[in-house]
C-alpha cells in the first residue's frame, strides 16, 4: 500500500516530536564489530541441548507460558550467587526491556532520569517512551565517574531515578563500587546499575550485586546478550529487593516471556561454564585492540566491556567509510574524533587492526590516519 502519511500527520505525543528511533546500521558485511554483540558462535553442545529444550517447549505452546517464570528465575538466581533468591530476579525479552518497565513503574509524567553522558543511547529513549524527563549529567576527565562527581550531580538535579552504566557503554570505562554506594546514598530515588558487560571486567571484580542487601532502592540490570552470546534471544534481567518485582509485575504485559524464550534461556544457563568459557578470549581480543591502536597512533580508553572507543581519528565518517568498503563494520557514537570497535575472534580482530593499519599507512584517498593530540 502507497504510504501517504508521516509522523507529522499523526497525533503523536508532544514530547516524541523529533525524535528519531535507535538504529545501530544493520548490513551484511564480513567482519560485523559494531553493536557488542559477543562473535563466538553457541558451542555445538550447547545449541543441541537448548534445542531440545526448545522441542519440548513446542509441544506446550497452546497453553500460556509460565507467567512467572519460575525455573528462569531460580537459574538466573543461581547463576549470580550472593545469597539471591527467585524472589530477588526477574527477567524481560532484552534488558531494554528490563529497564523500560523500571521507568513504566517508577518514572513517568514529572518523574526524572539521571545519566551521565555519553553514555547507553537507549536510556533517553526509554525516559521519552515513558514520558520521564531524561537529564544528561557530567563525567570528569577520560569518561570517568568519581564519587564526588556522581554526588554532585545529583544534588544538583535530583533526579527519581540514577542509571549508572559499569562499565560504562559507548566508553568502557569502569565504576567503582565507591561511586554506586555513594550514588544510592545521595538521593531517596532508584538506582539502576547496568552490568549488561559485567562478565568481562578483570576476573575477581566484584560486582554491584554485593552491595544489595539493606538497599531496598538499588536494582542490578543484566542481560544474556553479550558474555552469553544470546543476543538474537532477547534474555535481560535484574536483582533486586523482592519488594522492586512486585512493582514491576504492575506493568509488565501478561506472560511477557515466551515458552521458548523460558526454555532456551534455562538450558543455555545449564551451560554457563562451557557459554562463558570464550570470555577469556574476548578480553584478550580487547586487551589487545587497546595496545595496538595505541601503537598505531589512536589513543584507546580503558574498557572492562567487550569493545574499545579510540579517538585520534581524524575524520570518523571517512574512517568508518573507508573501513566499510573492506567489509569491516565498526561503530561511530557522535564522539568527536572517535570511534568504537567490538572485540571480536582473533580473525575478526586481526582483519580490523590491518586494515586500519593498511589504510593509514597508505596516503591515499580514503586514507584512515590518527588526528592530531586532543
Amino acid at each position: 500500500m502507497e504510504r501517504v502519511t508521516s509522523l507529522e500527520d499523526l497525533p503523536l505525543r508532544t514530547n516524541l516530536h523529533g525524535l528519531t528511533p535507535y538504529g545501530a546500521p544493520q548490513l551484511h558485511v564480513p567482519v560485523a564489530l559494531n553493536v557488542n554483540e559477543n562473535t563466538h558462535p553457541i558451542p555445538e553442545a550447547v545449541a543441541r541441548d537448548i534445542l531440545a529444550g526448545l522441542a519440548e517447549a513446542i509441544r506446550t505452546v497452546n497453553r500460556y507460558p509460565d507467567r512467572e517464570f519460575t525455573a528462569l528465575r531460580e537459574a538466573l538466581a543461581r547463576y549470580l550467587g550472593e545469597g539471591l533468591t527467585a524472589e530477588n530476579i526477574w527477567a524481560a525479552n532484552g534488558s531494554n526491556e528490563v529497564l523500560q518497565q523500571v521507568l513504566q513503574a517508577f518514572g513517568g509524567p514529572g518523574r526524572s532520569l539521571l545519566g551521565f553522558a555519553p553514555t547507553y543511547s537507549m536510556y533517553s529513549i526509554l525516559a521519552s517512551g515513558t514520558d520521564t524527563t531524561w537529564i544528561a549529567g557530567a563525567r570528569d576527565a577520560d569518561y570517568e565517574l568519581s564519587p564526588a562527581t556522581a554526588v554532585s550531580e545529583i544534588t544538583r538535579t535530583k533526579p527519581d531515578i540514577v542509571f549508572l552504566c559499569s562499565p560504562n557503554n559507548p566508553t568502557g570505562t569502569p565504576l567503582s563500587l565507591e561511586t554506586i554506594a555513594a550514588a544510592y546514598d545521595a538521593t531517596d530515588g532508584i538506582v539502576v546499575v547496568d552490568e549488561a558487560y559485567a562478565e568481562f571486567a578483570p576476573v575477581g571484580t566484584p560486582s554491584a550485586l554485593t552491595l544489595l542487601p539493606g538497599r531496598e532502592r538499588l536494582l542490578v540490570s543484566r542481560t544474556m546478550s553479550k558474555a552469553f552470546a544470546f543476543a538474537g534471544a532477547r534474555v535481560g534481567y535484574l536483582a533486586a529487593d523482592p519488594a522492586v518485582t512486585d512493582a514491576l509485575r504492575l506493568v509488565r504485559l501478561p506472560y511477557h516471556l515466551s515458552a521458548l524464550t523460558q526454555a532456551a534461556a534455562n538450558a543455555a544457563l545449564a551451560h554457563s561454564v562451557e557459554m562463558l568459557a570464550m570470555v577469556d578470549d574476548i578480553r584478550g581480543q580487547r586487551d589487545r585492540l587497546v595496545v595496538e591502536l595505541a601503537g598505531l597512533g589512536y589513543t584507546p580508553h580503558r574498557s572492562w566491556s567487550n569493545f574499545v572507543l579510540f579517538g585520534g581519528v581524524a575524520d570518523p565518517h571517512e574512517t568508518f567509510e573507508a573501513l566499510l568498503a573492506e567489509g569491516i563494520l565498526i561503530r561511530d557514537v557522535g564522539i568527536a574524533h572517535h570511534l568504537r570497535v567490538t572485540a571480536g575472534t582473533e580473525q575478526e580482530t586481526t582483519l580490523f587492526l590491518d586494515a586500519i593499519a593498511r589504510r593509514g599507512r597508505s596516503g591515499g584517498s580514503g586514507q584512515i590516519a590518527p588526528a592530531q593530540a586532543e
